[in-house]
């Protein structure tokens, strides 16, 4: 009989330790289930906030790259101006060097014209279009754009670097430096 109270005192601790481990893991699930929800949520918002300052950004950016090219058109404009200022002037000595000077004055306005009316989207899709179009003439081109890049930054680079003096220096005195 003492056996048997044993096993009976033994299984009603056990039972109860085994709804103590329920109860506990049931609240451990409820709470892993609600910061797991929560975290969720809070990655959701920071989502949320970092595309919306992502897309306030590129909006930011896109309106000061459309206000550049209608600066760069109006700068452009000016300089057509000029070239037919200097046109004027060249017109008495040669009439024929003023006659093309006039028509690139006139095709630079013209290209300026069309730039100012045209967004940053609307100019990447012309130079896409352009590119599908005549790929060699895009590649010549850059090809073209790499040389005077190269032969620019050589030159520089060339005359930056000064070699020493062949013969020595002289102080005041007339007598070389040694």
């Amino acid at each position: 009989m003492t056996n048997q109270s044993f096993e009976d005192a033994s299984s009603s601790d056990f039972s109860e330790h085994e709804a103590g481990n329920k109860k506990f893991r049931d609240t451990g699930g409820e709470t892993f289930s609600r910061a797991s929800d929560a975290a969720r949520d809070a990655a959701e918002k920071a989502k949320r906030a970092a595309g919306d300052a992502a897309s306030s950004v590129s909006d930011h950016v896109m309106g000061i790259l459309n206000d550049q090219i209608v600066v760069g058109a109006q700068s452009a404009n000016h300089f057509a101006g000029s070239m037919r200022i200097a046109a004027d002037d060249l017109e008495r000595e040669s009439p024929t060097l003023a006659g093309l000077v006039r028509g690139f004055a006139h095709n630079v306005d013209h290209y300026a014209d069309r730039f100012e009316d045209q967004t940053v989207e609307q100019l990447v899709k012309s130079a896409s279009d352009l590119t599908r179009k005549q790929p060699a003439l895009v590649f010549g081109l850059a090809a073209l754009a790499g040389f005077f890049a190269y032969r620019t930054f050589k030159n520089a680079s060339d005359s930056s670097v000064s070699s020493p003096p062949i013969q020595p220096a002289r102080n005041p005195a007339g007598n070389y430096n040694e």
